[in-house]
C-alpha cells in the first residue's frame, strides 16, 4: 500500500468485518476514546462482522467485554480475539499435553494456557519447556529473572507481542516490547515467535473466527496495527486517537501506510475524499502540498464538511491536510528506504496552512 485511497460511500459499506483493536481505539487504559461507542455501533448497524482483537496478553475475554462495556461499547466474548488466546493455541500445537510453561504475565495468560491443556507455572525450577511472555503491570524483576533462568536452559520463547509501548491517558508508558528488550539483553537471543500484531498469525486468527471476507482493519499504531494489516493483506484505517503522531504518519515506510485515515471513529461511516498526487505534490479537500526539496509546503484551506473524522484537537480539515502531507511526504525520493526518516521540514503558506499545521503537531 504506498498512498492513501478515497471512497465516495461509507467505509462500513466497503468491507463486511471491522477488527477494532482496543486501547487507543476503543479506550485509553479504562477511558472510553471519544466517538469510539458510536463508531462501533455503527458498524454493527451496517450489518459489519466485529472483531475487538488486542495484542495485550493481561485480560480474558469477559474482562475485555465488561471493560467495553464500561466505556459504552457492546461487545460478546466470541467477538474477543487477544494475543494470549493466539500464544496459547501456538504452544498446544508445539508442546505435548501436560507440558509445563513459565508464565511472565498476567493471570489471565496463565488461565488460557491451562485452557488449552498445557501446565503453566512461575519458576524455572519446574524445567518449563516454554516461556510465554505478554503486559502485565505486575511484571518485574523477579518474573525476568525466572524467565532468563529457563531460557538459557533452551526453553521455546513465545512472545504474546513486541509493543515498545500503550497509550494511556498521561502519553505512552512501556509496554510488553520493553521488557521483551531487557530479557534479549540479558540472554542474547530473541524470541522463537512473536505472535501479535505485526506478525500475521493474531491477523488471521480474527479473520477465520469473524468469517471475513472483506475486512478492515482499525488501530492507532503504524508499527502493529497497520503493519499487521499490510502483513495480511487488508485494507486499514488509522485513526489518530492513540500513540500515532503526524510526523510519524509522514515518516511511515511502505509497510506501515495506511489505506484510509481519520481523526477517531466517526471517519469509519463516512466517506473519505481523494487524495490527487502529482509529480511535485498532492492535493486534498481543498489544501495543496507541494514538495521543496526534501521539505514540505502546504497551502490552501479547506472545508471541513468534506473531511471524514474531525476530533481531539483537530478539525476534519486538518486531517484533510494531514492526508495531502502524507501523500506528498511518501512521494519524496528514498521514501520507500528502510532509512527514511520522512521530510525535513514542513513549511506553511498562509494563516489557514499555519494553524492546520499547528493543530497537527507540525
Amino acid at each position: 500500500m504506498s498512498g492513501l485511497r478515497g471512497s465516495e460511500t461509507p467505509l462500513t459499506e466497503r468491507y463486511d468485518a471491522a477488527l477494532f483493536d482496543l486501547d487507543g481505539v476503543l479506550y485509553l487504559q479504562e477511558e472510553p476514546v471519544a466517538f469510539a461507542s458510536d463508531g462501533v455501533a455503527a458498524a454493527r448497524a451496517a450489518g459489519m462482522r466485529i472483531g475487538f482483537v488486542t495484542n495485550n496478553a493481561s485480560r480474558r475475554a469477559p474482562v475485555v467485554v465488561a471493560l467495553l462495556a464500561k466505556v459504552g461499547i457492546e461487545g460478546s466474548e466470541a467477538e474477543v480475539v487477544t494475543a494470549a488466546q493466539a500464544s496459547a493455541a501456538l504452544l498446544a500445537e508445539e508442546l505435548p499435553a501436560g507440558a509445563s510453561v513459565l508464565i511472565v504475565g498476567a493471570q489471565g495468560l496463565a488461565d488460557e494456557v491451562a485452557d488449552v491443556g498445557l501446565r503453566p507455572v512461575r519458576s524455572a525450577d519446574e524445567k518449563p519447556a516454554a516461556v510465554v511472555q505478554g503486559y502485565a503491570r505486575e511484571v518485574g524483576w523477579e518474573q525476568l529473572a525466572e524467565a532468563a533462568v529457563a531460557l538459557r536452559e533452551g526453553a521455546l520463547w513465545v512472545a504474546t507481542n513486541r509493543d515498545f509501548t500503550i497509550p494511556s491517558s498521561r502519553g505512552p508508558l512501556p509496554g510488553n516490547g520493553a521488557l521483551v528488550a531487557a530479557l534479549v539483553t540479558a540472554v542474547r537471543r530473541e524470541p522463537d515467535v512473536v505472535v501479535g500484531k505485526p506478525h500475521p498469525r493474531l491477523h488471521q486468527e480474527s479473520v477465520r473466527r469473524t468469517g471475513a471476507q472483506r475486512p478492515l482493519v482499525v488501530g492507532d499504531r503504524l508499527d502493529t496495527d497497520i503493519a499487521g494489516a499490510v502483513n495480511g493483506g487488508a485494507d486499514s484505517l488509522l485513526v489518530l486517537t492513540g500513540v500515532t503522531e503526524a510526523r510519524e504518519l509522514l515518516s511511515a515506510g511502505p509497510g506501515e501506510r495506511p489505506t484510509y485515515l481519520a481523526a477517531d471513529l466517526r471517519g469509519l461511516a463516512q466517506p473519505h475524499p481523494e487524495v490527487t498526487s502529482a509529480p511535485d505534490g498532492a492535493a486534498c479537500g481543498g489544501w495543496t502540498v507541494r514538495a521543496d526539496g526534501a521539505g514540505l509546503v502546504l497551502g490552501g484551506s479547506s472545508d471541513s464538511s468534506r473531511s471524514a473524522g474531525g476530533a481531539s484537537g483537530s478539525s476534519g480539515a486538518d486531517v484533510d491536510a494531514l492526508r495531502a502531507l502524507a501523500v506528498a511526504a511518501w512521494a519524496l525520493p528514498g521514501a520507500d528506504s528502510a532509512e527514511w526518516a520522512g521530510p525535513s521540514n514542513v513549511e506553511a503558506e498562509g494563516d489557514a496552512a499555519a494553524a492546520a499545521l499547528r493543530a497537527l503537531g507540525l
